[in-house]
């Protein structure tokens, strides 16, 4: 496993997603600069290598496993073989502030309803995933006003994931998650001039794992 395909790898595996390689840094919840061209070798000329910690972000919020990501470091592409087209399918697309309307979402947190916009992304593994456009700046910087997110109902969701939260009284929110027992739910708004928020499980419809966002 060389040096220069391990980068490759990721700078692939960003463009493929529509993402720089700081716009995947930022998705993984690093800092933008982590995977930039002049971080790749030390001021001697030495090779510097990205951090198994950063990886193991990268493949977290990109929703690709670890063997996923090795074909892509022996040269194999993010997406099938003929580009983005041959993996498309359209999915449903509202604004967040939208989305804590009535008609939109079933009991079980999928979307329904013949009010939702369409867009054509690559193939992404859960039947039920949706768009959602953010409005406000609570998770600036990681997520701005204007910035879709594609959320997944099916993901699994862990301890720092960002998620989509709708709560039984309608309101819907993107956050992180900070903590969940047995009765309460804790959100994290990535921006410090706004309100954490903490539920209880009664209280919550629905959490939603973001497994992309556009930069």
């Amino acid at each position: 496993m060389k040096h220069d395909d391990i980068w490759r790898a990721l700078d692939t595996l960003a463009a493929e997603r529509g993402l720089s390689p700081s716009g995947l840094a930022r998705l993984a919840g690093l800092d933008p600069t982590t995977f930039n061209p002049s971080k790749r070798s030390m001021p001697d000329g030495r090779h510097r290598w990205p951090s198994t910690e950063s990886l193991a972000k990268v493949l977290n919020s990109t929703g690709i496993n670890l063997a996923d990501f090795t074909t892509l470091v022996n040269g194999a592409r993010a997406l099938p073989a003929g580009g983005a087209r041959a993996g498309q399918r359209r999915i449903p697309l509202i604004g967040l502030a939208q989305a804590g309307g009535e008609g939109f979402f079933d009991d079980g947190g999928y979307p329904i309803g013949g009010s939702w916009d369409e867009i054509s992304l690559p193939e992404i593994g859960d039947p039920n995933a949706y768009a959602l456009e953010i409005s406000g700046d609570s998770m600036e910087p990681v997520f701005r006003d204007g910035d879709m997110v594609i959320v997944a109902p099916a993901a699994p969701i862990r301890r720092g994931d960002r998620v989509v939260v709708r709560t039984r009284e309608g309101e819907v929110m993107a956050k992180q998650l900070a903590r969940r027992s047995a009765r309460r739910v804790e959100l994290r708004s990535l921006n410090p001039a706004h309100q954490d928020y903490s539920f209880d499980l009664a209280e919550v419809a629905f959490m939603h794992r973001i497994i992309w966002a556009s930069q």
